[in-house]
């Protein structure tokens, strides 16, 4: 498949992407991230949710990243009513750029 200026290296074209809901880019985001290990992106992630500083506490081990970045994402939402408030097009336009690229 030859990649086209609106299409990443991840398969994905923006237009594609850009129909999902927040949620559902984040699943896509972190299960991409988890098969990669990518402890990064998901530190990156993190610093831009409320109580960012709250997120230093978490054990970060690369075997327990997964389930421990899920369960925070998730008490997170329950906490803050299940909504992505201001950090919300930030946090899209992180998964959609991560997406893309991988």
């Amino acid at each position: 498949m030859t990649e086209t200026p609106s299409t990443g290296t991840g398969g994905h074209t923006f237009d594609e992407l850009d129909a999902l809901s927040t949620e559902e880019l984040r699943e896509r985001a972190f299960a991409t991230a988890r098969e990669r290990r990518d402890v990064g992106f998901f530190w990156s992630v993190l610093r831009h949710l409320p109580n960012a500083d709250e997120a230093a506490a978490l054990d970060g081990a690369p075997n327990s990243v997964g389930p421990t970045i899920d369960e925070a994402a998730a008490l997170w939402r329950e906490l803050t009513g299940h909504g992505y408030e201001e950090s919300a097009p930030l946090l899209r336009a992180k998964f959609i750029d991560y997406l893309m690229k991988h």
